[in-house]
């Protein structure tokens, strides 16, 4: 090899670096990427981030009444969490058209009560099961009957009160009939008024009883006293000696109260409502209601707080629901409407407001007193329908009680019923919100105002 001549080597030395250059660049610019990708920079937080709208609404009935304090840090930790979420308050809003119609019929569900069956019982018109609840500031889901089974899976949920109980039941097992068959379990007493089934697919029970003061009482029939006897300081042990089998109790009360009646406390003669006859001081319904409101919810709490081997049981109490009688009760068009009232057209007011507000009042009491003994596991709540009740004037079976009144011709006396509700009807929505109640209570997730926790 000459002097002068290049060293083959000594060039591929210098050119292999720069020939791989390139490809180095691309690989580190390739791994750069992939961990910005799996572990991006953690940047500062908003100063707003902690006012971002949460996912989940909690269920808040409306009262004026200020949501006790929370029991423990956990709950504390969780408001913190959450301090601009807004309650859903479903129980201000107003009907809206809704073209789907309801989950089921008269002929497709077996245990609708017969003067409820007003379609069958040849009402005319059908526009009444074409409304929805829309709530002012969210919205109300459709009744899902396999999540409402799925939430009470192994439980036994209790409807305990008057007619209007018995309504509220046979609309839910109405809705839960469209995906798995009640079987009847267990009947009872005239009318049916104890009754129990069961929904073999989620091992579910549901059970009506009658007991339409919830505390003791006698009422009035042909074979004894013309009015009914309360005893405002014992509770209805036809259903109370159930409480250790019970997980969800929905209460319901008030027209009963309405009636004739001669009221006990102890020994004692307290007095009585419209008792013309008898030597004792009228004394009104009002503070009758309170006082076997206060008896029920007391007995309930006292007694399930002993079961420590169970969950807290949950409470329901079902606001008054109106009635819309326009004149008297048994002259025809007794309840004529066939729309809803408009928010304008309607105030709640009168007897009904007394009712509902005494309701809430007792329960917010009854959290009050027994927050801080009785608390763990305990659910407690007013279903607050009352208003949505009063703009339902066309809801009610009126002469369709007794199948088709009118077949003969047009009659100026018949019976109406313008308290209770057909099937289907206004009072699926009960049923509707309440799913959202124990869907909430299920979650365990923090308490608003209407909840004991």
């Amino acid at each position: 090899m000459k002097m002068g001549s290049t060293n083959p080597f000594k060039d591929q030395s210098f050119s292999f670096p720069k020939k791989l250059f390139p490809f180095a660049l691309y690989a580190l610019l390739a791994i750069a990427l992939l961990r910005l990708y799996f572990y991006p920079l953690r940047l500062p937080p908003s100063p707003d981030s902690s006012h971002l709208p949460q996912s989940t609404v909690p269920i808040s009935s409306h009262s004026s009444f200020s949501p006790p304090a929370a029991s423990s840090s956990v709950s504390s930790s969780a408001e913190e969490a959450r301090p601009n979420e807004t309650p859903c308050d479903y129980f201000n809003g107003k009907w809206v058209r809704d073209n789907r119609g309801p989950l089921y019929n008269g002929t497709t569900c077996g245990t609708i009560k017969e003067g409820q069956n007003c379609i069958s019982h040849g009402r005319p018109d059908t526009g009444y099961l074409y409304w929805r609840w829309k709530p002012t500031h969210c919205d109300l889901a459709r009744f899902e009957p396999q999540s409402f089974l799925q939430l009470v899976r192994h439980k036994h949920l209790a409807f305990v009160g008057d007619s209007m109980a018995r309504n509220q039941l046979e609309s839910l097992l109405c809705m839960l009939a469209t995906v798995s068959t009640p079987n009847l379990v267990y009947r009872n007493g005239e009318d049916n008024k104890f009754r129990r089934w069961r929904f073999a697919s989620h091992n579910v029970t549901i059970s009506v009883y009658w007991s339409p003061f919830l505390v003791k009482g006698v009422e009035k029939s042909s074979t004894g006293p013309n009015h009914n006897e309360l005893y405002l300081d014992l509770v209805d042990e036809r259903w109370a000696k159930d409480l250790n089998q019970i997980d969800l109790i929905v209460l319901s009360i008030g027209h009963w109260f309405l009636h004739p009646a001669v009221y006990y406390e102890g020994d004692s003669v307290l007095g009585c409502h419209y008792c013309p006859g008898l030597n004792h001081t009228e004394i009104g319904f009002y503070d009758v209601l309170r006082k076997a409101l206060r008896t029920t919810l007391k007995s309930i709490i006292e007694r399930t707080s002993v079961y420590n081997n169970r969950d807290g049981i949950k409470v329901t109490v079902t606001t008054f629901s109106p009635a819309h009688f326009e004149g008297e009760w048994d002259k025809a068009g007794a309840c004529p409407k066939t729309e809803p009232f408009r928010e304008e057209e309607k105030e709640l007011e009168g007897m009904d407001s007394d009712m509902r507000k005494i309701e809430v009042e007792e329960v917010e009491g009854a959290k009050a007193n027994y927050n801080e003994k009785f608390g763990r596991g305990l659910r407690l709540e007013a279903m607050d329908v009352t208003k949505l009740a009063l703009m339902r004037p066309d809801g009610h079976p009126g002469p369709y009680m007794y199948p088709f009144p009118f077949a003969d011709g047009a009659k100026e006396r018949v019976q109406n019923d313008c308290v209770h509700w057909c099937l289907p009807g206004p009072i699926d929505t009960w049923n509707e919100i309440f799913l959202q109640m124990i869907n909430k209570w299920n979650n365990n997730d923090q308490p608003t105002s209407s909840w004991v926790n």
